[in-house]
């Protein structure tokens, strides 16, 4: 069975003083891999994963050389129904990018960025805190597998202010209705009024 190269998203974070605000963050699109059918092998420099499907009779592999070490025993993994999310830990604390992920400057196809989390280096201090509480420890995955796809409720990086719907204040509404009511008519409206009014009334 031929191996498939799954996508991947990545995003990072940058400090020099804190740890938790370094880090980067991979998310490899495997959609219906349980958990009992992936392994993912995490060294300071290298990243190797296989996934398999039954249901898409699909095997997924993955080798990544970084290109600045991590730490693996600091990383945290998140496995859902559609992917596996990993937040690395940069080994070295340090205000600036990385330029890129990978030790090859060479463009691969398999990755992106992730623009949902994607922060500009000279933003990432008023961006909303990202939400891990979903992430356990390289020593064992959580099992997500029933969420349906949802990622565990994790929703971070979701802007809820552009999706429109339930940002209107309430009574918004009922006072734009009301304000045609009390609005007083205009001077050559009343006359036509008058007018109308006095042809209509009884000799």
């Amino acid at each position: 069975m031929a191996q498939v190269t799954p996508e991947v998203l990545w995003a990072q974070r940058s400090s020099n003083t804190d740890p938790e605000k370094n880090f980067i963050y991979l998310t490899i699109s495997v959609p219906d891999v349980p958990k009992e059918n992936l392994k993912l092998d995490l060294q300071p420099t290298t990243l190797t994963f296989t996934g398999h499907s039954d249901t898409l009779k699909r095997t997924y592999h993955l080798d990544l050389t970084f290109y600045a070490e991590i730490d693996p025993a600091e990383s945290k993994v998140h496995h859902t129904a559609r992917n596996v999310e990993i937040k690395l830990r940069k080994k070295e604390l340090n205000d600036e990018y990385w330029p890129r992920l990978l030790k090859d400057s060479k463009k691969v196809q398999f990755l992106k960025t992730d623009f949902d989390k994607w922060v500009d280096e000279d933003e990432q201090n008023e961006a909303p805190e990202d939400d891990f509480s979903q992430f356990g420890g390289m020593g064992g995955m959580p099992g997500m597998g029933g969420m349906g796809g949802m990622g565990g409720g994790d929703f971070s990086g979701i802007d809820f202010s552009k999706l429109g719907g339930g940002d209107m204040p309430a009574g918004e509404e009922e006072e734009e209705d009301s304000d045609d009511d009390d609005m007083p008519a205009l001077e050559g409206e009343e006359e036509d009024k008058d007018e109308k009014a006095a042809g209509k009334a009884p000799a």
